[in-house]
């Protein structure tokens, strides 16, 4: 594998799988949600590199980047969580290309947990880095961690302008049309603050009306 960019000290993969992976997202996806991918990347890469993980840059970096296509038109479905929309195609990208079942299962589960708050972390490292780079980029999760050098030098190659507001707004759009899939899922509350007469699932609620008489 070669490299021809580094930012913030990080290699951005350089192999033709990788390339191949960028143009995919870069065509299915908006703007935004590219270079929030590739912060995604970076942010899980100097995570990791601070942490003393030994991870697959490449495999990070399919993770990354594919984490948020289910949101996009291309490859949302409307019968499950948009993780899973995500996870899938990068499963079906990395068989295509010769990745092994058990990577390419280990993308899979990146992209699948990566809303799922704390389980990730204590997984395979790229897993565990695909939430530490979604957590940092946009619950500013571990952002003391970094030096100020490195965030910016991230930032200057992929720039979040109104980052807060249009993250959500990419959400709200993503998962609106299947309110039921943010059951138990932290995109409810993007739901409840976005969507005039969403009502979340309650799982108190779920257990009382099952049909077990007691």
């Amino acid at each position: 594998m070669t490299t021809t960019t580094t930012i913030a000290g990080i290699p951005i993969p350089d192999s033709a799988l990788a390339r191949e992976a960028t143009d995919l997202v870069r065509d299915a996806a908006s703007p935004l949600l590219f270079h929030h991918s590739r912060r995604v990347f970076l942010w899980g890469a100097l995570r990791g590199r601070d942490q003393g993980l030994a991870f697959d840059p490449e495999l990070l970096y399919v993770g990354a980047l594919f984490h948020d296509l289910g949101l996009t038109p291309r490859f949302a479905r409307a019968d499950q969580r948009f993780e899973l929309d995500g996870a899938d195609e990068a499963r079906r990208f990395l068989t295509a290309h010769g990745i092994a079942a058990e990577p390419a299962d280990r993308v899979w589960t990146a992209i699948a947990l990566h809303t799922t708050p704390e389980i990730p972390l204590h997984m395979a490292p790229e897993i565990a880095l695909v939430t530490r780079g979604v957590e940092l980029d946009v619950l500013g999760l571990g952002y003391a961690a970094l030096p100020d050098a490195e965030r910016d030098a991230v930032v200057a190659a992929h720039p979040r302008p109104d980052f807060k507001n249009q993250i959500l707004a990419a959400f709200t759009e993503g998962i609106r049309d299947r309110p039921d899939t943010t059951f138990g899922n932290v995109k409810a509350d993007v739901l409840e603050h976005f969507v005039p007469g969403f009502v979340r699932g309650d799982f108190v609620e779920v257990i009382k009306n099952s049909d077990w008489p007691e």
